[in-house]
């Protein structure tokens, strides 16, 4: 208690210049932990709040960064997925979605031309994400002559390119169009687990899988030299195992070409495919819960350690329901995977932490949960702002709740990569 008093006094005599200077640093210091192709703000606004935090003015950095916020959630993406008739356009967008193909609101998927226009499919958790289903290229419906001007192409942020054979001369006129509008564009060649399928069926003896993609890329390589266009970033994948071939190459390649300020939703659109996956997604909201801090202006000398505002309930209750839709395990996505495991939801919930939090017991209350929480954080982690000025205890309580996610997410992508793997064995 001795040490604790010392603390306080230590902070209520200190210099406002070095507190406000310990404050910018702390801010600063933090986006260090982060390439620079994952961060969700530009390195000229953190120089900038750090800028206006050095000299004391508080205000005018809370107000850049809440402009930084606005900016991230208001901007939309849109995503133009394009290319021949059946190269599997509509199921690369449910997949993207997280959608069946019988589920409402799935983009319609047919072995004939089932899009005859352009037609936006939002994300169902991030609806600021958009990805537009554009008819195949020289259909006769669509020559390509009219193509562009009736698709709008301007108004798309990139474009993905598929083909499920060899990319052809629709899908090269496209690209070099795409380029002339100084757009960036992507090709990705689909059904590549059914031509290794087909592959190895036929030549069982001499089946090598790496050589077989190797093949396939080179292919497409020597389509774009024949046409004289520089080789784009070309990806191998299944829409049907995102978590094989090149989409997470795919994933981390969209995320860093786009302006800094249309990463974040886009990230957290994805499917959580992998580890690196999943960390990645994390990454990106722990950003989120570092700015929102300082953006909602809630600095204080010594943390209040009480949680009895119904509005700070509030908050983390609606960040952990946050967090866990934009992981998967939030309470429908559960009883989804209950339904297809025939298994009690409540078996599945036991699997991981998340779903309890806001659960009072008869051993503990909600509050004292979060408190004790808040001290596994701090004795973990230490105070994120260091010296004399903390956060309020909410957003020590965000990070917390963003890491149990995140192992809660791990854990289900491990059960369910395990029962994938037992069905096809």
């Amino acid at each position: 208690m001795c040490l604790y008093l010392l603390e306080v006094m230590g902070q209520l005599f200190s210099s406002p210049k070095n507190e406000h200077q310990d404050l910018a640093s702390s801010f600063t210091e933090y986006f260090k932990k982060f390439k620079t192709g994952n961060k969700i703000i530009s390195q000229e606004i953190i120089t900038s709040v750090e800028l206006s935090m050095t000299k004391g003015n508080i205000h005018e950095a809370n107000s850049a960064i809440r402009d930084a916020l606005k900016e991230i959630d208001s901007t939309p993406l849109n995503v133009a997925v394009t290319g021949e008739s059946g190269a599997g356009k509509s199921s690369f967008i449910n997949a993207l979605r997280g959608i069946g193909h019988e589920e409402k609101g799935a983009a319609k998927t047919g072995v004939v031309e089932t899009t005859m226009e352009r037609h936006p499919y939002k994300h169902p958790n991030m609806p600021s994400v958009v990805f537009w289903d554009l008819p195949g290229i020289g259909t006769t419906n669509f020559p390509p002559k009219t193509y562009l001007e009736k698709m709008k192409f301007y108004e798309y942020d990139f474009f993905i390119i598929i083909s499920a054979t060899r990319f052809k001369k629709n899908d090269i006129d496209l690209a070099k169009a795409v380029s002339m509008m100084k757009k960036e564009f992507y090709f990705v060649r689909t059904k590549v687990d059914s031509d290794l399928r087909n592959e190895e069926e036929c030549k069982p003896r001499t089946f090598d899988r790496e050589k077989v993609l190797q093949d396939i890329r080179l292919n497409c390589v020597r389509n774009f030299k024949e046409n004289d266009m520089d080789e784009p970033p070309i990806f191998l994948i299944s829409n049907r195992n995102f978590s094989d071939y090149d989409f997470p190459i795919m994933m981390d390649k969209l995320i860093s070409d786009l302006p800094v300020y249309k990463r974040h939703n886009f990230m957290l659109s994805l499917p959580n495919i992998t580890d690196s996956a999943i960390e990645m997604k994390q990454q990106f909201l722990k950003q989120r819960i570092w700015l929102e801090a300082f953006a909602a202006d809630l600095l204080s000398i010594i943390p209040s350690l009480s949680f009895t505002l119904v509005s700070d309930l509030e908050i983390l209750k609606n960040s952990m329901k946050l967090y866990r839709t934009v992981f998967g395990v939030d309470d429908q996505s559960l009883q989804n995977l209950a339904r297809d495991w025939q298994m009690p939801m409540d078996q599945v919930e036991d699997m991981m932490k998340s779903p309890k939090v806001f659960k009072p017991t008869d051993e503990e209350t909600v509050q004292g949960r979060l408190s004790r929480y808040y001290e596994e954080f701090c004795l973990a982690n230490g105070y994120l702002v260091t010296k004399n000025l903390y956060l309020r205890e909410i957003f020590y309580l965000k990070f917390y709740f963003l890491d149990m996610v995140t192992e809660d997410s791990k854990t289900l992508l491990k059960e369910i990569c395990l029962r994938n793997n037992l069905v096809s064995n």
